[in-house]
């Protein structure tokens, strides 16, 4: 990095510069090289409505994004450049790298929120990486970077056939750090691109493709990383033959699961958004994560299931080829009803409700002679089981016993007969009197 012709390590003649009327000049342009980006990024947002939770260039508001400090400090290089024969850059001394730090606080923070949303290290880090960023802000201002990297650069000692001082390793680490953060940035993006009005079949292709392609990219932004260090990736074989023994032996459970997910992707025997049944627990899955996945109960309670287990074990897909799932419900009336009656009303009664499907429509059956009366079961389709079961089939039951009733069909209670052997007559005869009252 230059230094600015302006002496910054004396503090009179950069105060002098200050002092001077084209500091002026220098600070009109600067505002109005804000001006034009400002506008630029508003004509921008609203041309393409971005969405702004996902929007790295824009933000929320259009100024918390990427775009609208890259225009500023683009403009402000431009207006540095012309006014260079007229004033002595002062005021440019300190712009250029405030704004270059906004540039990467900015790009840092933007790509860390979309690629890690909502987890718990993203705040402390974001704040990390702005103080970092500042810190080096001012250093440049002051002259003292190239005071601290040169003595940085004096630190040093042999590490193998070479030599290796902080300076290199911090700048290692901040080559690293920005192709990790270009990595993201473009295995995000095409997350985005991916994922965008996806819905059924083509939303576990799409995720599928998505998992890969931020493996594929971490995985050579990492080693991209590792070289711009200094790292010699040949010493990596002996790593990977360890890494190799610890997955064939401790951790070969975890390695099972990331296998089971890209196969439950790629087979599509599960799929977001179908409604399932493991053990006694139901629901619909809400995300297939690489090595696990979420199923969400109509209830409201999530189960993070592990992928192996839903590959090893027996798992109800009730919405895999056909999303209808058949429901029925049992009544019992007495053996003197009007059989067609009581199946019109049970019909009726499912009919009434505009969750159940009219193909197949219900149907009610004489399914078997009850010791107590005719039990009668009513079945029925729905096609949205995500939305609760236990509500649709109160709801139907009712709606039976209200038509019951007011069509004068009874519901029989339970009968017993009860046989005294040996009892005394007058016992017998008092039992049967409260019998029949």
């Amino acid at each position: 990095m230059a230094r600015s012709p302006v002496p910054l390590d004396d503090l009179q003649a950069w105060l002098r510069a200050f002092a001077q009327p084209g500091a002026l000049l220098e600070l009109g342009v600067l505002a109005l090289a804000g001006a034009l980006a400002w506008l630029a990024v508003r004509g921008l947002q609203r041309a393409f409505n971005p969405d702004a939770e996902r929007s790295i260039w824009f933000g929320r508001r259009g100024i918390d994004g990427v775009l609208f400090p890259l225009l500023w400090l683009v403009l402000a290089y431009a207006g540095r450049t012309l006014t260079a024969m007229w004033v002595p850059r002062a005021v440019w001394s300190v712009a250029i790298p405030a704004l270059i730090a906004l540039v990467a606080i900015r790009v840092g923070v933007k790509v860390l929120e979309v690629a890690f949303r909502d987890a718990p290290w993203l705040r402390p880090v974001e704040r990390s990486l702005s103080w970092l960023a500042w810190l080096a802000a001012v250093a440049w201002i002051t002259g003292l970077l190239p005071v601290v990297l040169a003595e940085l650069d004096q630190i040093h000692w042999k590490l193998g056939g070479s030599t290796v001082s902080v300076r290199t390793l911090l700048e290692g680490a901040l080559s690293a750090a920005v192709v990790l953060i270009v990595a993201l940035w473009v295995s995000s993006a095409i997350e985005a691109r991916l994922l965008r009005d996806a819905s059924g079949e083509s939303l576990s292709l799409r995720k599928v493709a998505s998992n890969a392609t931020r493996a594929l990219l971490l995985s050579v932004g990492l080693m991209l990383a590792l070289s711009a260090v200094g790292i010699d990736l040949t010493a990596l074989s002996v790593l990977g033959g360890a890494i190799g023994v610890g997955i064939g032996f401790g951790l070969q459970k975890l390695a099972a699961n990331y296998v089971s997910g890209f196969v439950i992707l790629t087979e599509r025997s599960m799929r977001i958004g179908d409604m399932v049944r493991l053990d006694a627990f139901e629901g619909v899955v809400a995300d297939i994560k690489a090595r696990y996945t979420v199923i969400r109960a109509v209830s409201g309670r999530e189960s993070i299931v592990p992928n192996e287990m839903l590959i090893t074990q027996r798992v109800e897909n009730l919405s895999l080829s056909d999303p209808r799932v058949w429901q029925s419900t049992v009544v019992s009336v007495a053996y003197d009803s009007d059989v067609d009656l009581v199946r019109r009303l049970l019909e009726q009664a499912a009919l009434e409700q505009p969750r159940v499907l009219r193909d197949p429509a219900p149907l009610a059956a004489l399914s078997a002679f009850g010791a107590d009366g005719l039990e009668f079961t009513l079945g029925y389709w729905i096609a949205d089981p995500e939305n609760g079961q236990l509500g649709l089939r109160s709801a139907i039951n009712l709606r039976i016993l209200a038509l019951l009733r007011e069509h004068g069909v009874e519901i029989p209670y339970p009968q017993r007969v009860l046989h005294l052997r040996g009892a005394p007559a007058a016992v017998v005869a008092q039992a049967t009197d409260a019998g029949a009252g």
